[in-house]
Formats: structure tokens, sequence, C-alpha cells
């Protein structure tokens, strides 16, 4: 289950947004191994925990939220990142969404490493910083409505949810996951501590809107009337 878009419109172009996906699929490109790329790259950008641990390769902080371990890992990064990384940048300006994007990937890679501080095993991916983003847009648009796409096997379903359902679900797994111990290569303690930094480092914006009295003016619905998308070829979840 992903979400292929929501209905909440923003008002400004999200320059920045598109500018991270852009360097994203442009540093994937270039380490990509199949595609003959600069492998030695991954080697020096990805964040190590030990490493961090005994005060080396500390760049990796920032440098490991810009590379990606495959396609899939880079798609569905992606997607989340266009999905809910517009409406924060409305909300907060171009330059005070970039600083946002990477503290919530600086609090990400902390949690990892504070979770595995002998861990030797490279740590890549923008999965952190865009949970962050997960966490503010929780806090802010907390009703907006999300367009989810469900594959059950070979069935293939679209239906409406409200924003918080989605939000809360994904970060009810990352716990679970992480309380269970996974070992599939997933950094689950980075989501999780990427969203809960997500949604404090949005407070004071939240706070700016006038706190509780912004979600009593929105319901915690998008600011702007909602868009209403034309028929998708994908049918609807029938209730």
């Amino acid at each position: 289950m992903f979400p292929i878009r929501d209905h909440n419109p923003s008002l400004t172009t999200p320059y920045v947004r598109n500018g991270l996906i852009f360097l994203n699929v442009v540093l994937y490109l270039l380490t990509d191994p199949m595609l003959g790329g600069m492998t030695e790259l991954w080697d020096r950008l990805a964040l190590y925990p030990a490493a961090v641990m005994h005060g080396e390769h500390e760049w990796g902080f920032l440098t490991h939220m810009f590379l990606h371990a495959g396609l899939i890992h880079l798609g569905g990064n992606m997607l989340f990142l266009w999905v809910f990384g517009d409406n924060l940048e409305d909300q907060m300006g171009h330059i005070g969404f970039l600083i946002y994007y990477l503290a919530c990937g600086f609090a990400a890679a902390a949690g990892q490493v504070w979770a595995a501080q002998e861990s030797t095993i490279p740590m890549v991916g923008a999965s952190g910083a865009i949970a962050g983003v997960m966490g503010g847009y929780l806090l802010l648009f907390p009703k907006a409505k999300v367009d989810v796409i469900a594959i059950i096997i070979i069935i293939i379903k679209r239906f409406t949810i409200p924003a918080w359902v989605l939000l809360l679900a994904w970060f009810g797994l990352q716990l679970f996951s992480t309380a269970m111990g996974q070992d599939d290569g997933v950094a689950y303690m980075a989501h999780a501590a990427g969203f809960i930094g997500g949604i404090l480092l949005a407070v004071p914006v939240f706070l700016r809107r006038g706190g509780p009295e912004f979600w009593k003016l929105t319901q915690g619905r998008p600011l702007y009337q909602p868009i209403n998308y034309t028929p998708s070829r994908i049918p609807e979840v029938r209730r």
C-alpha cells in the first residue's frame, strides 16, 4: 500500500522538493553498478555508525540522504517526497523547507547510530528525511485526503483515506519492526527517529499558524480548496 497523490493543493512551486528529487535521481544514476557507475562514491558517502562513533566519516550524516540501493528504494522514497513535500515547502518557504528536510535526515541518522553503535553496515537513503516530512505533514494536515494504491497479490485497488490513517499506520509499522528486531536491511529506527524529529521540528511552524487554533480553523484539512481529481482507470474499493 502506497500513496500516489494527495488532495492538498499548494500555492507555490516546490523548487526545493523538485531539486531534491532531481539530485537523488542523478546520484543514483552516477552510482548504479548496472550503469557502470562510480560505486566508490557509495563507499565514501554512506553512513557507517561504527565509524561515526569513532570520529570518522562524519559527513555521512549528510551524504547518506542522497544515495539509494536500488530502483525500488529510490522510487518509493521519491514518491513519498513528491506527495507530501510540496505542502510543507508551501508552509515553510523554500529555504526553510530545505533546512527542515536536512535536519530531519540528521535526526534519523542520529537515531540509527544510537541504536546500532557498532554496526559497520552502510546506511543510505532519503527515507529518514522523508519520514520527517511525513511527520510534519501529519502535524499540519492530519485530515487531508490521500489517494492510496493497494496491491493484493494481483489485484490493484485505489481508495482515499485521511492522511493521519496512512501516516500513523506507517509509523506504527516502523515501531513494530524495530521492537521485533527485524533484520531485513531496513533502518527502521532511522525511520522512526526521522518521523518524530519531523513532528518536533514542525512545531514552530504549527505555532506560528496559531497552534490549536490552526486546527480549529482548518479541521486538519488543506488550507485551500481540496483538489477533485478526474476519475482514474484504477477501480475504487467499494464500501
